[in-house]
Formats: structure tokens, sequence, C-alpha cells
């Protein structure tokens, strides 16, 4: 007796993947996955769609028609997902008539499976052709400038235009982006970069131009006001010097006295002028020219 219960229940375990088979190929139960939707036809009409992840009955949601769906029928597995995609090298022409690249990067899901199945037979490639096409309308005869530097703008504008379109089909269209502009002629990339380089050339010779000629500008002021205070120093030293010679003279007559002596001497000095001593009382003639001075020679007559 043990054996054979033994066997029948080896024998029921090894029928369990058979029998769900077996009810799968009815169409007796369905697992939805997530970001995944199954549409079910019958005699060549669409009988509903189950988008909701989980295990499905579709006899429950359909009716007995469900199960005439594995024989006259068909059931539609659409994936939800959200999908990317990047459209690379999409010619256009600027308003110079500059030929550019542009690469376009672009996000797309399915949000009505029924429409992505029937109402166009290949709604991928349609979208892409429109993103395309929408793309050089929007970017062609534009200005250079506002090509390069208004991506974000432009790329609304296109997104704009083919959502109407895309949610005909099926898709809903989500983030569209101008990813890359980019010059296709070889030649002019290079002339653009040698005026870019003699442009940085000159601009940094102007700048440098400019910071000497401000250094100079500093370096004038600032010994203007250096003379300037060096003249008023140099003014107010004679008259200094003569109060205080004043004030001396008031006081001792005699320091004042030997204190032009002494100047008068070292103005003699300074100037490496030859002296002569000549005695006091002395009978001597000679030339006087200048005021006493002949040839750079000082007389001076000693005192006894």
């Amino acid at each position: 007796m043990f054996p054979i219960l033994l066997f029948g229940f080896f024998v029921g375990i090894a029928s369990i993947p058979i029998l769900l088979r077996i009810a799968t190929s009815f169409g007796l139960y369905v697992i939805v996955h997530e970001c995944e939707a199954h549409v079910y036809t019958l005699f060549g009409k669409v009988i509903g769609t189950i988008d909701e992840p989980g295990l499905h009955l579709p006899i429950s949601k359909f009716g007995l028609g469900a199960l005439l769906v594995p024989f006259f029928g068909k059931r539609h597995v659409v994936s939800t997902a959200l999908r990317q995609h990047y459209l690379r090298g999409q010619m256009v022409n600027s308003e110079e008539g500059t030929p550019m690249g542009v690469g376009l990067w672009y996000e797309m899901e399915v949000n009505d499976p029924v429409a992505y199945l029937f109402i166009n037979t290949n709604p991928e490639g349609s979208l892409q052709a429109n993103v395309a096409s929408s793309a050089i309308s929007t970017l062609s005869n534009l200005e250079m400038d506002k090509m390069l530097e208004d991506r974000h703008s432009l790329s609304r504008t296109v997104r704009a235009t083919v959502s109407p379109l895309s949610e005909k089909w099926g898709y809903r269209l989500g983030s569209v982006y101008i990813r890359k502009v980019f010059f296709t002629d070889v030649q002019m990339v290079h002339n653009i970069t040698d005026k870019v380089v003699k442009r940085l050339i000159q601009v940094t010779s102007a700048m440098k131009q400019d910071g000497e000629n401000r250094v100079g500008l500093i370096k004038s002021e600032t010994a203007k006001e250096v003379s300037q205070k060096m003249a008023e120093a140099g003014a107010m030293r004679p008259d200094i010097v003569g109060k205080m010679l004043n004030e001396i003279g008031k006081t001792d007559p005699e320091i004042l006295e030997s204190v032009l002596e002494v100047m008068e001497v070292e103005k003699l000095l300074n100037s490496r002028a030859e002296v002569s001593i000549i005695p006091r009382g002395a009978n001597v003639m000679f030339n006087l020219n200048g005021g006493g001075k002949s040839g750079g020679t000082q007389y001076v007559q000693a005192e006894n």
C-alpha cells in the first residue's frame, strides 16, 4: 500500500508542470509582468486588454470567449517599458548655408497597446522618422548662434510638434533633447579653429597692452606725487633753516658767524676749487676776473 501511495505522490508532483502548461495553452490563466500589457483578439476583433501586473484569469474578465482565444484568436504581449533612442548625424543647413549635423536623443513608451498594434504597422520607425523630420524642419534656416546656444528651447519645440501624432500611434513621447550640433565640413572646422585661435591671441595681446598701460599710468601718477612731495619738502627746507639761523643770531651772534663760516668752507670744499692763500699786507698784484676768480682759483687773504 505504501509503495503505491509513494508512486502516486511522485506522479502527482511530476504532472503539475504539465497541467500548468496545458492550462496556459488553453488560456485558463496568465501572468502579466511589470511594464507589460496583454491584448486579446478573437475573430479579428479586440476583446480586451490586461495591463496590471500579477496573476489573472481571462475567463473572469472576458467571459467564455476567452476559452476560444487559443483556437480562433491571439494573445499579443506588448512591452510598455520606457525606451530610449538616439538619432545620429541628421543633416540641416543654417541660415548662412552652413551644413550642420545634429544628434537627437528621445524617450518613448507605449501608452495605448491597441493603437500600437493595429493603427501603424511600424510605429517605432514612423516615430523615429517623425522626430527626425520635425527636428530638420525646426532647425533648418536658423542662425548658427541660435542653433548652438538655444538647444533646450528647440528641443521643446520638436517635442511639441511630434507628441500629438505619436499619441495617435499609441506612443507617449518623453524627453527630447538636441544633444549634439557639429560641423560636417572638415575644412570649415579648421577655418573656424584658426579664427578662434587668432581672436584669442588678439584678445590676449589687447589685455596685456591694457595691463601695461594701467601699470604705466600708476607709475607715472606715483612719480608725480613723489616729485610734488619732494618739491614741497625742498621748498620748506630754506624757510626752516632761515628761521633757525635767525633764532641763533638773536640769541648768540658769534655762533651764527661760526656757522656761516663753516657753511662757506663746506661750499668751497664741495666746489673742488683751487684756493690760494695770500698773507695779509702782502704787496702782491693779481688779475681779478669775475669777482676775485681766475680760472676757477679762489684767492683768500690770510689773517695775521
